[in-house]
C-alpha cells in the first residue's frame, strides 16, 4: 500500500500520522528540522510547544476547549494521551512538561510500525507522485511551499499576518445599551439596513477610553515578525497616539446613526460591530486590531457601553500568521480544490491552539487514511466542538456575492462556532428563572452535553463501519 505522505512534524502533523498508522495505513512525516531550522523552534523533537505548555482548560462540562479534549480522547488522540501522560499541576488547565511531552509523542511515532519520519524540507509543492498528502506546515510555512501554495490559487490564497479586531459573543452584549444599525441606515449587499451593532459613547466616557488606551501596555513585535502596520490596519492605541480625537473620525465615527434607546440624544463617539459568522452567534469589533495586552484589552474594552460583561471569543492583535482563505479554497474534506491531492491541517488552515491543531490534525489523519482504504468518513456533527471547528474553517462565515468568504480570520474552539441549542435554557433545576452567569453557564452545560452525546454516536458508527 503507498503510504500517505505529511509535511510538518508539529502538533497537527504528529496527530495526523497517529491516526492515519492507526487505521493500518502506512505514513511518512516530512519535518525539516533539524536540517533547517526556524526562527520558533529549539529542538528537533516532533510536536514541540513553542509557546505556553498549556493546553487551556480540561472542563467539558461549561468550557468548549475542555469539550475538544474530551472529543479527541474519546476519538484516540494521541496528543491527547501525551498531554495526560506529562501533566504538569495547572489547576482546572491541562499543562504539560513541554520536553517530556515532545519526547513522548516523538518517541511513540518513532516505534509505530507503519511510521516513517523523514528529516529534510520539501520545497514547493509535494511530488506529484504522492497523491495524497497532509500538510501541516504551521504558522511558520516555508516560503517556497507557500509560493507553491500561491501558484495553485492565486496572490490572495495566504495571508501572512492578522489584523485582527476582537470577536465577541453576541449574547453578552447589553442591548438595551446598543442597538442594530447600518450608517444613514444603508442596506448593502445581502444587508438590511441594521447590520451592525452600536455601543455609544458620550463625551467623558470617551476621554476616559482614550487615556485608557494611551496608558494601556502593548505588545512588542518579535524580530522576525517585522511591523506589519500600514492605511487600513492601524492598531487603534496608535489611531490614538496620533491625536486624541483621531478615533472618532475613523473606527469610532458617529455619523450616520441614531441611538434608538435614546433618538435625541447624538453619541460622541460609536463603537460598531459586524457580524463574523452565519450563526449569528459572533461579532467583530470593527476596526479594533490591536497590540495591546490581552488583560489590558478585556479591561479597557468592557468600558464601552453595551461591552461591559462582554464575553470575548478571541481578542485582538497583529502579528504574523501564514493561513489559508480556507472557506475559498479548501472543501469539507480540507482538501485544496484546486490540486485535491493536498490536504491541509493544523494553523494554516485557519485555526488558533495547540488543541485544535492536534484536532484538524486528527480529522484530516482520519479523511486521508479512509480515502486510501477507499471508504467514505462522514463528517462530525456541527453540533460537536470537532464539527464546530471544522465548519469554521470550511463554510461557518458569511458569505457575499461580491467578495466571497467574508472576514476570515483564525479562532480557537469557542461556543461561539456551535449552533444555537434546540431549545434555550432558560430555568435552572429548581425552576427559577436563570439570569446573568448562571444562565450563561446553564448555555455552555447544554452545548457540551449535546456535543458528547452526537459526539459518541457518531464515533460509534464511524467504529462500527471499519470493523466491517
Amino acid at each position: 500500500m503507498e503510504p500517505v505522505h505529511i509535511i510538518g512534524g508539529g502538533l497537527a502533523g504528529s496527530e495526523a500520522a497517529w491516526q492515519i498508522a492507526e487505521a493500518g495505513v502506512p505514513v511518512v512525516i516530512h519535518e525539516m528540522r533539524p536540517v533547517r531550522g526556524t526562527e520558533a523552534h529549539k529542538t528537533e523533537g516532533l510536536a514541540e510547544l513553542v509557546c505556553s505548555n498549556s493546553f487551556r482548560s480540561d472542563d467539558s462540562e461549561s468550557n468548549a476547549v475542555g469539550q475538544l479534549h474530551w472529543e479527541m480522547r474519546r476519538l484516540g488522540s494521541l496528543i491527547m494521551a501525551k498531554g495526560d501522560a506529562h501533566q504538569v499541576p495547572a489547576g482546572g488547565a491541562l499543562a504539560v512538561d513541554r520536553d517530556g511531552f515532545s519526547q513522548g509523542v516523538t518517541a511513540a511515532l518513532e516505534a509505530h510500525p507503519l511510521v516513517t519520519i523523514d528529516r529534510g524540507e520539501i520545497a514547493g509543492l509535494p511530488p506529484a507522485e504522492w497523491d495524497n498528502v497532509v500538510i501541516a506546515t504551521g504558522p511558520l510555512t516555508s516560503p517556497a511551499l507557500a509560493d507553491g501554495i500561491r501558484s495553485l490559487t492565486g496572490e490572495d490564497s495566504l495571508a501572512f499576518f492578522d489584523a485582527i479586531a476582537p470577536i465577541v459573543h453576541f449574547d453578552s452584549i447589553d442591548m438595551d445599551t446598543a442597538w442594530f444599525q447600518s450608517r444613514y441606515d444603508k442596506a448593502g449587499p445581502g444587508g438590511t439596513g441594521a447590520d451592525y451593532i452600536n455601543c455609544p459613547l458620550d463625551r467623558d466616557q470617551y476621554e476616559v477610553f482614550i487615556d485608557a488606551l494611551l496608558a494601556a501596555e502593548k505588545t512588542e513585535f518579535k524580530e522576525w515578525e517585522g511591523t506589519p502596520y500600514f492605511d487600513g490596519c492601524l492598531p487603534i492605541e496608535v489611531m490614538a497616539e496620533r491625536g486624541r480625537e483621531t478615533l472618532r473620525w475613523g473606527p469610532m465615527k458617529p455619523v450616520g446613526l441614531t441611538n434608538k434607546h435614546n433618538p435625541t440624544v447624538k453619541a460622541y463617539a460609536v463603537v460598531q460591530l459586524r457580524q463574523d459568522n452565519a450563526l449569528g452567534t459572533l461579532f467583530n469589533m470593527t476596526g479594533f486590531q490591536t497590540k495591546l495586552k490581552y488583560g489590558e484589552q478585556s479591561r479597557i474594552f468592557r468600558l464601552i457601553p453595551g461591552l461591559q460583561n462582554a464575553e470575548f471569543a478571541r481578542l485582538g492583535g497583529i502579528h504574523r500568521n501564514t493561513y489559508l482563505n480556507s472557506p475559498k479554497l479548501l472543501d469539507d474534506r480540507l482538501r485544496l480544490k484546486a490540486d485535491q491531492r493536498l490536504r491541509f491541517a493544523g494553523q494554516i488552515t485557519g485555526c488558533e491552539g495547540y488543541v485544535e491543531s492536534a484536532a484538524t490534525g486528527l480529522l484530516a489523519g482520519r479523511m486521508a487514511a479512509a480515502e486510501r482504504l477507499g471508504r467514505d468518513l462522514p463528517l462530525p456533527p456541527a453540533t460537536t466542538a470537532l464539527g464546530a471547528l471544522v465548519n469554521h474553517i470550511t463554510g461557518g462565515h458569511i458569505v457575499t456575492i461580491d467578495e466571497g468568504p467574508r472576514s476570515f480570520q483564525p479562532m480557537n474552539i469557542n461556543f461561539g462556532l456551535f449552533p444555537h441549542p434546540d431549545q434555550a435554557v432558560t430555568h435552572g433545576p429548581d425552576g427559577k428563572r436563570l439570569k446573568g452567569p448562571a444562565k450563561s453557564v446553564a448555555r455552555k452545560q447544554a452545548l457540551t452535553a449535546r456535543a458528547k452525546v452526537e459526539m459518541d454516536a457518531w464515533a460509534n458508527g464511524v467504529e462500527a463501519k471499519a470493523a466491517e
